[in-house]
């Protein structure tokens, strides 16, 4: 039970899934910006807390969650007040102190709680699934992950380019890329995709010798781009369930995941003092 009990807050603390389960917040309410979920809406995480505080009689109602759908927009609400802290990874939120000196990392939120990063795909492709696994595997075992995660998760000015391999009368794979998770998954200024993500598949392009097409998305439309075959692969992040989080919270209907390739712990960010 305490083991348990040590997931639920860390999981709470960590990720901001945190809500007084009403229409309105609460006076002197926190509340922390989030990447939209896309199985279950702010009021549904709002349940999950106030379940997840009566069963284990805490005090958790000084926060609330609100769901964006970019990091622009979730940035610029830090800004004007209408937030005071985002939900973000490490590498992200160094990421952003680089090009933002206003913001910096908030301590009490950082218990050990990790998100892990895999690859979404249509339910039915199990043969896609299979065969991104598999190169999964070979490249943790080879060192290659490790190399890419060094040389793209960094928080340089000018973040390197992704190039992909071009192979005649393969098969395409049109990737969706959101530029939400910078350096995870990251577009330059200029459009260019970059980023680790994007260099972890298009390294799994070259061994599959398949060609790789990029589409930009909103965070928000992932899954509808994958169920609707506008893409047919997504960047994902697996997120803690229990007996009261479902396993479903954030993986709609229709959609498999891959391995993980990665791990993010998750912290709080917010404007300096």
């Amino acid at each position: 039970m305490k083991k348990f009990l040590t997931l639920i807050l860390t999981f709470l603390m960590a990720a901001g899934f945190a809500g007084c389960g009403e229409d309105r917040p609460a006076p002197n309410t926190t509340k922390i910006g989030m990447i939209q979920q896309l199985n279950s809406s702010e009021q549904e995480f709002n349940g999950f807390m106030k379940k997840i505080a009566t069963t284990f009689a805490l005090n958790i109602n000084e926060h609330e969650v609100t769901f964006f759908n970019n990091l622009n927009s979730m940035q610029m609400a830090l800004e004007a007040g209408q937030i005071q802290e985002i939900s973000t990874y490490k590498c992200v939120a160094d990421y952003l102190m680089a090009r933002n000196n206003k913001v910096e990392i908030l301590e009490g939120h950082t218990l050990e709680f990790i998100d892990a990063f895999c690859f979404a795909v249509r339910a039915e492709d199990t043969d896609l699934k299979n065969s991104l696994n598999k190169a999964l595997d070979e490249m943790g075992g080879d060192g290659t992950l490790e190399k890419l995660r060094k040389e793209y998760i960094t928080v340089n000015e000018n973040p390197s380019s992704v190039e992909f391999g071009k192979f005649d009368g393969a098969e395409t794979l049109k990737i969706a890329v959101t530029g939400d998770l910078p350096p995870l998954d990251l577009v330059k200024a200029d459009g260019t995709p970059a980023g680790f993500n994007t260099a972890v598949l298009s390294e799994i392009g070259k061994r599959l010798q398949k060609n790789i097409e990029i589409i930009h998305v909103d965070s928000a439309s992932r899954a509808a781009a994958l169920t609707s075959k506008k893409v047919d692969v997504v960047f994902w992040a697996i997120v803690p369930v229990s007996e009261i989080i479902p396993a479903n919270a954030d993986k709609p209907d229709g959609i498999d995941l891959t391995s993980p390739y990665y791990r993010g712990r998750i912290v709080h960010i917010g404007l300096k003092k």
